[in-house]
């Protein structure tokens, strides 16, 4: 980079702090000047500060966009006082259910910020364990897309068909993975910046050591010294419970290197964050122009992480299960939901068509679209009818399809591996939506709570809590 070059990004970087600026209220320059400090701190001072990277897990929620605003603003306030300042790597995790209007609403943001140009800034995404450039108009993989759909009928499957668990654990355990490998990727970076609550993080860490223990992997009762080994556990419950799921079938991705830096740093700003109110501050919706996408897979929403696909499959519950119509599902989900999606700023006119017939088709759609799977798939999924030895196949059966019933016992043969016709192999893997081979493991499966209990599960969230918690200075 040429010195005339150089002085003129240098101008547009001031340029652009400046209209960051403008947006601050005076707790938010209290917030970024606290925060600035305590990056100056963890990277040894000043004169370190130009060799320390920082990572941020960016998925186009509001508190990691307000974030990543704030940490642009102390990047460049401290480039203006000093001769360097921090790198950043800005991660995100791409997941089946993410919109190409939330991957442009990204783009948006990292232009308003003026990343795409800026060589301390390095901007990150991982689809499928892959970690490649940040790139908004990559078409979603179909290998990707293929392996989400079989991670979501699979974990449908073997909880018996449990809603929540369909739509969030798939993309909860991929997590484990992320975080590994985003912060040991090409020399791994020094430091971890988040703006979620220790409570928040805590439920998720919790959450997933009890997945690791029912899927029976073993978990070490002394905490990990150090974040980096905090995500190198994390990794391996992930892996753990992916294995448990698919048993023989389960192909293990490539293993990470350890990354060059021994002590990740943890900067919380959840703390700074008290006394802003980030949803409406003009940061994210005036300079970032942050407009959530009510279609958009979002996991930051554990309760309800897709009201448009909850809806539609608590409506095939009530339908096939339950003995109800298919508007009586729906609308019972929306005036428990309404509240929360009216948070997501999800449109009225779409939350009260939800029950009707357009939002049955849009649903059906977006099901189709973004993770390849039809009515009869998800329906099948709800009943759950393979595991346990089938008990539940003749059921499902009499109720969704009568006509298989003469076929009953070669059905069970089929799941048993014996040799049957191949129509009837394919009527298996269409209506399910699963190759053979797991359908005949979903067969041999039982489904059965860890033998530690309900105590040990208790026992072991309180641990998370206060692990997180130490790991994360609060």
């Amino acid at each position: 980079m040429s010195a005339i070059h150089e002085q003129a990004m240098n101008y547009v970087y001031q340029q652009v702090l400046q209209r960051l600026m403008g947006h601050f209220t005076r707790a938010e320059r209290t917030a970024l000047q606290l925060l600035i400090q305590r990056i100056v701190v963890a990277a040894g001072g000043m004169e370190q500060v130009g060799n320390y990277k920082v990572l941020i897990a960016h998925g186009g929620g509001e508190v990691s966009s307000y974030t990543l605003a704030l940490l642009r603003a102390a990047q460049l306030s401290i480039a203006g006082r000093a001769p360097k300042t921090f790198h950043l790597r800005v991660a995100t995790l791409r997941h089946a259910g993410m919109t190409q209007a939330t991957l442009a609403s990204l783009n948006e943001g990292y232009n308003a910020l003026f990343f795409h140009d800026d060589p301390r800034v390095e901007l990150l995404m991982v689809e499928n364990q892959e970690v490649q450039p940040f790139n908004h108009q990559r078409p979603a993989s179909s290998v990707g897309r293929e392996v989400s759909q079989r991670n979501m009928l699979m974990i449908g499957h073997l909880t018996s068909g449990d809603v929540r668990a369909t739509l969030c654990n798939d993309t909860y355990l991929a997590l484990g993975d992320f975080y590994q490998r985003v912060s040991t990727w090409n020399g791994g970076v020094h430091a971890m910046v988040s703006g979620d609550s220790a409570r928040k993080q805590s439920q998720y860490l919790a959450w997933l050591k009890r997945s690791a223990l029912d899927a029976g992997v073993m978990v070490a009762p002394r905490r990990p010294a150090s974040l980096n080994m905090l995500f190198a556990r994390m990794e391996e419950w992930s892996t753990g419970c992916y294995r448990d799921l698919y048993g023989e079938q389960y192909v293990e991705a490539e293993r990470l290197g350890r990354g060059a830096h021994r002590h990740l740093a943890y900067i919380g700003v959840a703390d700074l964050l008290d006394e802003v109110d980030v949803t409406s501050a003009a940061l994210l919706t005036e300079f970032l122009a942050h407009k959530p996408d009510p279609f958009d897979f979002h996991f930051s929403h554990p309760d309800y992480p897709n009201p448009l696909l909850m809806a539609h499959l608590h409506g095939l519950q009530a339908q096939c299960l339950r003995e109800l119509s298919y508007e009586e599902g729906v609308q019972a989900f929306v005036r428990q939901a309404r509240d929360v999606m009216g948070r997501r700023q999800i449109p009225s006119a779409l939350i009260d068509e939800m029950g009707g017939n357009d939002g049955r088709v849009l649903s059906t759609t977006y099901a189709q679209e973004f993770f390849g799977l039809d009515e009869g798939q998800l329906t099948c999924l709800l009943f759950s009818p393979f595991i346990h030895h089938g008990e539940r196949l003749e059921g499902y059966l009499r109720q969704c399809h009568p006509g298989m019933l003469v076929g009953l016992p070669e059905l069970h043969k089929a799941l048993q591996g014996k040799p049957v016709a191949d129509m009837l192999q394919q009527w298996l893997i269409d209506t399910s939506g699963l190759p053979l081979p797991l359908l005949q493991h979903l067969y041999r499966k039982r489904v059965q709570q860890t033998s530690r209990g309900s105590q040990a599960r208790k026992q072991h969230g309180v641990r998370a809590q206060a692990q997180i918690a130490q790991l994360s200075g609060r």
